[in-house]
């Protein structure tokens, strides 16, 4: 049977590994866009804005499965909480995928907070929901290490770790979920190795051909504690995927030297 899958965040690091993954499936595929965009490669595109409640009736008109990748600095519970209302009254809607970060519920971050408030949207909804948390993709952490490369010493935060997953294991697995049954909560999904701060940064500076000192500081308050207590990891009960940290690297010096 063929659905109509409707996918918010469809133009963005995650959703560009999504949409197509969707497509090779033969059913019909729905991307919800703040700009406009033409139909292409059998997508359709439309107009709406989460956050600000605009065009989102249009967009989930006739969907049954929602995937949520949309995601800012600011404002996912209000997106989400639009985009559960509109679902509601739609009538269509039979599963809603949700992605959420690991730690969500433990560090106390602005950003996690609101990660998890679009959490609560979603599984207080009364829709049939699937709700995976990932960790920090490998693209998030590259960009965040190249603007720290910019500084003339960059600081090293002791005792922070991180699980860096790569995108293209997660898109898969939402896409996995999204054919499947509403399934709840699903285990985190996270990349194969625990890395510390000082790892990556060593990594990410050679295979930048780059040298800079590093300063080590330690980051105060309970968001410092939350971390290096590994409030932003899952060291049990996890799915792993396969792209490690090293093999993203390879990827970017393979894609600059072409």
């Amino acid at each position: 049977m063929t659905h109509t899958i409707l996918v918010t965040g469809g133009t963005g690091t995650l959703g560009k590994r999504v949409v197509p993954l969707l497509r090779a499936t033969g059913h019909r595929v729905r991307v919800l866009s703040r700009h406009h965009r033409e139909p292409a490669d059998g997508v359709e595109y439309v107009t709406g804005d989460l956050v600000a409640d605009e065009g989102i009736p249009a967009a989930v008109a006739g969907a049954e499965i929602i995937v949520h990748l949309a995601g800012g600095p600011k404002g996912d519970d209000i997106a989400a909480r639009n985009l559960v209302r509109a679902a509601a009254d739609a009538g269509s809607v039979r599963h809603l995928v949700y992605i959420s970060v690991v730690g969500a519920d433990r560090v106390p971050l602005g950003w996690f907070r609101t990660a998890l408030a679009a959490e609560q949207a979603v599984t207080g909804s009364g829709l049939p929901y699937t709700l995976l948390r990932a960790a920090q993709f490998h693209e998030i952490v590259f960009g965040m290490l190249g603007k720290m490369a910019k500084l003339p010493v960059i600081p090293n935060p002791g005792g922070l770790r991180f699980q860096p997953v790569d995108a293209r294991d997660v898109a898969a697995r939402l896409v996995e979920l999204a054919l499947g049954a509403p399934a709840g909560r699903v285990p985190d999904l996270t990349g194969p190795t625990v890395y510390t701060m000082d790892k990556l940064i060593r990594g990410f500076l050679e295979e930048q051909g780059k040298r800079r000192p590093l300063l080590p500081i330690r980051i105060p308050g309970k968001a410092g504690r939350a971390y290096r207590a590994g409030e932003n990891l899952t060291l049990d009960g996890t799915q792993v995927g396969e792209r490690s940290w090293e093999s993203f690297l390879a990827d970017k010096e393979s894609i600059a030297t072409r």
